[in-house]
């Protein structure tokens, strides 16, 4: 999610021809074997198994309004693990804002109430990760208005000091792989981005799996991250690639080489999602299972600097190219 003064380094563009190898199986163990004759561990992993609730050990909350002018009100109960899957569900239902206050500057505040209702799952304060493999196999819904998306942010600085990847990320009938950190001027939230758009309609059904439709299949999104770059794809299919010689922040920090949390989450309308009120609801975002891999120089995270400790001005980012 992203920057309310926007620089951009897009790169629009077909579906991208260059392939990444990709695991021929979902089974952990298989994959794991294969992964580590390429040098990499599994060091976390939720299959989400165990019905209810995530598991509180792998994962906290998002709530309320939290960025975009989107419109949906965060709240917990919105995810929820049933026959093996992480479900995410954007609602249309009518909730009060406990923290309204008409006399406020700020929209979280001025919104008196929220017509939708959805849930943004964090590792933020339990894991983070510098370098390595990361994989998610899921399920999204494209109807108008959603906007679903799997992400990183970096633990130790504010955003977009930060550092943000977008590994999944779908709204108006574009699928994105992006990146982004501080642009050398002294806007507070101006990102200079590294980002790649895919007509949705370009990507096609996979004959030997259920669904008529490539969106209504399950696809395993990947990033492939180390020190000189960050390749995101999805099936095997590079995306994007991100040259991390670039990526340096106007202070000289390289956010790419800092930990960085993960979330999960399906937002609605706002800046970027467009207008959600012709969707049938309720819209569901389904998560087989989420993978980090690393190899073990990579496995003890760097000590953050004692005046980049994290701050929560993050949620006053957009998410948005």
């Amino acid at each position: 999610m992203r920057c309310q003064i926007r620089c951009f380094a897009f790169v629009f563009g077909l579906f991208a021809a260059v392939t990444a190898p990709a695991a021929t199986t979902t089974d952990s163990d298989d994959i794991a074997s294969q992964y580590k004759a390429e040098g990499y561990e599994l060091v976390w992993h939720d299959e989400f198994n165990k019905p209810g609730q995530p598991d509180p050990a792998n994962w906290t909350y998002e709530t309320g309004f939290v960025r975009n002018n989107e419109a949906q009100f965060y709240q917990p109960s919105n995810a929820f693990v049933d026959d093996g899957l992480l479900v995410i569900e954007a609602r249309r239902e009518t909730v009060d804002n406990p923290a309204h206050d008409p006399s406020s500057n700020n929209w979280r505040q001025q919104r008196k109430q929220s017509e939708y209702t959805s849930a943004s799952v964090t590792t933020r304060g339990l894991h983070d990760w510098t370098f390595g493999r990361f994989e998610m196999r899921g399920r999204i819904d494209i109807r108008p208005g959603l906007w679903p998306a799997w992400w990183t942010v970096g633990s130790n600085q504010p955003w977009p000091s930060s550092g943000e990847i977008d590994m999944m990320e779908y709204y108006r009938g574009m699928l994105l792989a992006n990146a982004c950190w501080k642009a050398d001027d002294d806007r507070r939230w101006s990102a200079k981005w590294d980002a790649t758009r895919h007509p949705i309609e370009d990507f096609k059904p996979d004959p030997d799996q259920p669904g008529d439709t490539w969106t209504e299949q399950f696809h395993t999104w990947r990033m492939d991250w180390d020190e000189e770059q960050i390749v995101l794809s999805v099936d095997g299919n590079v995306l994007n690639t991100i040259d991390l010689t670039e990526t340096i922040n106007p202070d000289g920090s390289n956010p790419f080489h800092r930990p960085h949390y993960m979330i999960a989450n399906v937002a609605i309308g706002g800046d970027n999602g467009g207008d959600p009120s012709h969707t049938d609801f309720p819209a569901r975002y389904e998560i087989d299972w989420i993978r980090v891999y690393q190899k073990p120089e990579h496995q003890i995270q760097p000590s953050a600097d004692a005046d980049n400790e994290t701050s929560d001005t993050h949620e006053d980012q957009q998410h948005d190219d």
